[in-house]
């Protein structure tokens, strides 16, 4: 009989991580002889934990902060996690260490889920933020083919630094001509940690935004950020984080359990009155 597969997310701290509630919803939903862990390691411990895996009874794991850019040194990655400059998902292929970044798919996907056709004559999207988060986004749009990308970031720096990475398709901007440009955006995606519970808000206008704009947060917590109450007002098209978080995570099953999981109501539902439940 083969052995029990097994899989784990690995993070430090790691106890508010949801991907155990979604992965074993899935493996229960498909009768599958599998588990899904957490493992609590610490920065010091960590490159032994992921060169030791197969000893440790895994096939493949996700990873969290602060591990991401270790994973990826430590391992064979592809071009979008090399583009994003972290991984979140290893798995075994014949003894080799690959590695990924979901975070890619996961913000398509939960874009092609929820606003179907949002790229259909799309020209320009604004986005908020320079951090891997914004990395993963640029990587996304760039691929689906979105000719113009204008990224606003507290930090000119960091900005310009992704401009340099991903080229000129994607143009800098001043944090103060967000009121200016947002006309010109079909797409707003705010990448920052502003709205999130316990950050600063998020304060920006969007009354100047196209009537038939999509406007997508990244933050899931609280799960109406302010930002998409304020799109909603206006009748826009909104995009919550938690898809995000729900269609990151099926690359990851399907390359450890070998079956491409759906992401459906009934298990945004649990992890939604998870969230509601912790409020974290």
């Amino acid at each position: 009989m083969p052995a029990r597969k097994a899989a784990c997310v690995i993070g430090w701290p790691i106890g508010h991580s949801r991907s155990p509630l979604i992965h074993n919803y899935w493996i229960k939903l498909h009768g599958l002889d599998a588990e899904y862990r957490r493992e609590a390691v610490s920065p010091e411990h960590f490159s032994d934990f992921i060169t030791h895996l197969v000893e440790r009874g895994y096939v493949g794991a996700n990873v969290t902060v602060p591990h991401k850019e270790t994973a990826l040194a430590m391992s064979e990655p592809d071009d979008r996690a090399r583009a994003v400059g972290a991984a979140n998902t290893l798995w075994l292929d014949g003894g080799r260490l690959r590695s990924t970044n979901t975070d890619v798919e996961g913000f398509i996907g939960n874009l092609d889920a929820t606003a179907p056709g949002w790229d259909r004559g799309l020209r320009c999207a604004f986005v908020l933020g320079a951090g891997g988060a914004a990395r993963a986004v640029l990587f996304g749009l760039l691929e689906r083919g979105v000719g113009r990308i204008l990224l606003a970031n507290r930090t000119a720096e960091r900005a310009a630094a992704l401009r340099t990475q991903f080229g000129d398709r994607v143009q800098p901007v001043r944090w103060g001509d967000l009121d200016a440009l947002m006309p010109e955006a079909g797409l707003l995606v705010n990448t920052t940690s502003l709205g999130m519970a316990g950050q600063p808000p998020l304060t920006i206008d969007i009354s100047h935004l196209p009537a038939n704009a999509v406007v997508n947060d990244l933050v899931y917590v609280p799960l109406e950020t302010a930002l998409l109450a304020a799109a909603r007002s206006r009748g826009l098209r909104t995009v919550d984080g938690l898809g995000m978080l729900l269609h990151q995570a099926v690359g990851g099953f399907e390359r450890w359990f070998g079956m491409r999981p759906q992401v459906t109501e009934a298990l945004r539902a649990l992890v939604e009155a998870d969230l509601i439940s912790k409020k974290s």
